[in-house]
C-alpha cells in the first residue's frame, strides 16, 4: 500500500492539539467535567438519547468501491482481508482491476456521482430516526472530511471532491435529527502503526502524534451530539488517552453530548453497544443494537436476498429492543455512488411506516416490569453437513441469533474400514456421539474478547476423538450443539490413513438408515421466541403482539381497573376484555380485516396501567 507519511502534518498536530486542547472555548463555564473516571461515570446520560430509540449507522467510504466479501461478512473489512491473505478478495481485485492494482487506487473510483445528503436526511426522517451516526473515518484511515491528518486519503483531495460529514451533518440538522459521528481509533495502514500487524507496544506514538489531534480536528470541526468510537479491543483506556479525550468532548459539546461504550479496557462507561446480538442485554446503561439491514455494515454485492432482514424481521426485532430497554441504531451502506440501496430505503420506509402508527409505544417509553411473553419454538431440516459459521445471525427463522441449540441425528457410513479421528471447532459447545459412543466432548470452553471485536478469529477449540468404523456399514451419529452468546459456529471433522482432514462430507451422512445416497442429518434448532413485547409510557401500558391473535388476545398480567380503556393503536374504539383466571383477555374478534393497522406487529393500548 502506498500510504505516506506528512511529516508537516504531524508538526502541525502538535500545533493544533495543543490549541484545540488548552485554548478551545468549552460549552459553558457553568458546564466542567473533571478527567476522572469517577467524574465522566457520574455525568447523567443524555434523556434525548434514552428516548430515542431508533438511530441509523451509515458506512460509506473507500470499501464501498469493491462492496465485496464472503457471503456473512463485513465488507467494510477489505483491506484488511488483503493484508490478512484472503484470496477471494485478492483474487476478485485482481480479476477486475488488474495485477497491479491496490486498496489505495480504489479511492478514485469512489466518484459519488449520486450523493444527495438532504436525500438521506429525508430518508432517515420517514424511517423514524432521532440520531444518525456516520463514519467519518473507518479502520482504513479514509476520512470523509478534508483532514491536515490524512493528506490525498480524504474524500476533499481524492474521491467524492466534497465535505461528506459537513454536508450529512447540515441536512440531518436541518430535520432536527441528531447528528453523531463514528471514528476508528486505530488504522490498518498508517505509517506510525499498522494495527494488526504491528506490535500492539508499538501504537503510542501514533496515538500521540496522528490519532489525538485528528480526533480533536474532526469532533471539535463538527461537533457531534454521539460520538461512537472503534477499534479498541488491544489496549487499555489509558492507552487511548479516553479519560481526557472523552472529558474534552463532554466540555466542547455540552450535556446533550453521549459516547459509546469502546474505549478501551478498564474505560466501563458510555452507552452500551451490542453488535449482531439478539437484542436483549441487562445494563443500567442506555444501550442500543448495532446491526446492519444484512450481515455487514459496508455493502456486500455478495450478501443473498435471505441475508437481509424482512421487514416482519426488522419491526419485530426492533419493538424486542425497546422493550428491553434499549434501542437499535441500524445500518445502511450506501454504493460507491452514493446511492442507499434501494431495498435497505425499503426496509427505512417499512419501519418508519410502523412507527409512525405505534409511536407513543415506542419514543421515551419506559421497560416495564415484565419485558414481554416467550414461547420455545423449533425449526427442523435436513442439513448436508454439519459446517455452519453463522457469525452473529440466527441459523433461520423463528430461532433466536443467540441462546439456541441445535441437534443433528441419522447414520455415518465410512468409505475405508479403519480408525477415524474426529475433531470439530465450535463457538459455544458440541458433543458427539457415534454407536452410543461419546467421541468428543467440547460443551464447556471458555471464550474472551468483547462485544466490538467484531472480527476476532473464531475461538473454538479443536479437540479429537477416535473411533474404528467398517467401510460401509451405517453407524447412528448425533451431534449436540448449544450457542449462547454472539459468534456461532460449528464445523466437524474426520481423517484417518487413507483420508485426510476434511469436513465430514455429505456422501457419507443420512438422514435415515434406509437411504442409498446420502442427504446429510437430520437438523432440530430450539430457542425462546418472544412473540409479545410490554413497553410502558404516560402511564399506559402496550402490549405488542408480533401473532394477531385470531379471537382472544390474553395476557398474564394483573387484572386493570374496572373501566379501563384497552384500544388498539391505529384504530378508533375501545375493545371489550374481561379478566379471568389470572389472566386479562382482550377481545378481537370484532376488528375487521380492513380495521387492522399493519401487517407485522399490533399495539394493544392499556390506559393508566402501572
Amino acid at each position: 500500500m502506498r500510504r505516506v507519511l506528512s511529516l508537516a502534518g504531524s508538526r502541525n498536530g502538535f500545533v493544533l492539539a495543543f490549541l484545540i486542547f488548552f485554548c478551545f472555548p468549552l460549552f459553558s463555564q457553568d458546564y466542567v467535567v473533571e478527567e476522572s473516571w469517577e467524574s465522566l461515570r457520574n455525568r447523567p446520560y443524555p434523556q434525548w438519547f434514552k428516548d430515542a430509540k431508533l438511530g441509523v449507522f451509515i458506512h460509506w467510504g473507500v470499501y464501498s468501491v469493491p462492496s465485496y466479501g464472503g457471503p456473512e461478512s463485513y465488507a467494510e473489512w477489505y483491506l484488511r482481508g488483503l493484508q490478512a491473505g484472503a484470496q477471494n478478495r485478492i483474487d476478485f481485485m485482481k480479476e477486475y482491476w488488474g495485477e497491479d492494482f491496490e486498496y489505495e487506487d480504489f479511492a478514485p473510483l469512489l466518484k459519488a456521482e449520486l450523493f444527495d445528503a438532504d436525500e438521506w436526511a429525508e430518508i432517515f426522517e420517514r424511517a423514524g430516526a432521532k440520531y444518525i451516526i456516520l463514519v467519518s473515518k473507518h479502520h482504513d484511515g479514509y476520512c470523509l472530511w478534508p483532514s491536515e491528518y490524512a493528506p490525498g486519503w480524504n474524500s476533499v483531495d481524492v474521491g467524492p471532491m466534497r465535505d461528506v460529514v459537513g454536508e450529512v451533518a447540515d441536512a440531518v440538522r436541518k430535520r432536527e435529527i441528531k447528528f453523531g459521528l463514528y471514528y476508528s481509533l486505530p488504522e490498518w495502514n498508517h505509517p506510525l502503526h499498522r494495527w494488526y500487524i504491528d506490535p500492539h507496544e508499538d501504537i503510542h506514538p501514533y496515538i500521540q502524534q496522528h490519532m489525538i489531534p485528528q480526533f480533536k480536528e474532526v469532533v471539535s470541526t463538527y461537533k457531534p451530539h454521539v460520538l461512537f468510537t472503534d477499534g479498541e479491543w488491544f489496549h487499555s483506556a489509558e492507552d487511548w488517552n479516553a479519560r481526557q479525550l472523552i472529558a474534552w468532548y463532554y466540555n466542547l459539546v455540552g450535556p446533550d453530548a453521549i459516547v459509546n461504550d469502546r474505549w478501551g479496557h478498564g474505560a466501563d462507561i458510555g452507552f452500551k453497544t451490542p453488535e449482531y446480538s439478539s437484542g436483549r442485554i441487562q445494563t443500567d446503561r442506555p444501550w442500543a443494537e448495532v446491526r446492519g439491514l444484512g450481515r455487514s455494515f459496508g455493502l456486500n454485492r455478495n450478501e443473498k436476498l435471505e441475508a437481509y432482514m424482512s421487514p416482519e424481521e426488522l419491526i419485530h426485532f426492533f419493538a424486542r429492543a425497546v422493550a428491553n430497554g434499549g434501542g437499535i441504531t441500524i445500518n445502511v451502506g450506501p454504493g460507491a455512488d452514493g446511492k442507499i440501496p434501494l431495498l435497505q430505503q425499503e426496509r427505512l420506509e417499512q419501519l418508519g411506516a410502523w412507527i409512525r402508527v405505534n409511536e407513543e409505544a415506542i419514543y421515551a417509553s419506559t421497560q416495564w416490569s415484565k419485558n414481554g411473553e416467550e414461547k420455545e419454538v423449533t425449526l427442523e431440516r435436513i442439513d448436508p453437513q454439519v459446517h455452519f459459521n453463522w457469525v452473529r445471525n440466527s441459523p433461520g427463522q423463528p430461532i433466536s441469533e443467540d441462546n439456541f441449540t441445535a441437534t443433528w441425528t441419522g447414520y455415518i457410513m465410512p468409505d475405508f474400514s479403519e480408525e477415524y479421528l474426529f475433531s470439530a471447532v465450535a463457538d459455544d459447545g458440541m458433543r458427539l456421539y457415534i454407536d452410543g459412543q461419546l467421541v468428543l466432548d467440547m460443551w464447556n470452553q471458555t471464550k474472551e474478547g468483547t462485544q466490538s471485536e467484531a472480527m476476532r478469529e473464531g475461538i473454538g477449540q479443536a479437540l479429537e476423538g477416535k473411533v474404528r468404523l467398517r467401510r460401509g456399514q451405517k453407524y447412528p451419529i448425533r451431534v449436540e450443539y448449544r450457542e449462547d452468546y454472539q459468534n456461532a459456529n460449528i464445523s466437524l471433522f474426520w481423517e484417518s490413513r487413507s483420508l485426510p482432514r476434511e469436513v465430514v462430507p455429505q456422501k457419507n451422512l443420512f438422514s435415515r438408515k434406509e437411504n442409498q445416497t446420502g442427504d446429510g442429518l437430520s437438523a432440530v434448532y430450539r430457542s425462546m421466541y418472544q412473540y409479545l413485547a410490554y413497553t410502558h409510557n404516560h402511564g399506559n401500558l402496550y402490549a405488542i403482539a408480533f401473532e394477531w391473535p385470531d379471537e382472544v388476545l390474553t395476557l398474564p398480567i394483573a387484572e386493570p381497573d374496572a373501566g379501563t380503556s384497552i384500544t388498539l393503536l391505529g384504530r378508533e374504539g375501545d375493545l371489550p376484555w374481561k379478566y379471568e383466571n389470572g389472566k386479562l383477555k382482550i377481545d378481537v374478534s370484532q376488528v375487521r380485516y380492513n380495521e387492522i393497522p399493519g401487517h407485522y406487529a399490533w399495539t394493544f393500548k392499556i390506559e393508566n396501567y402501572e
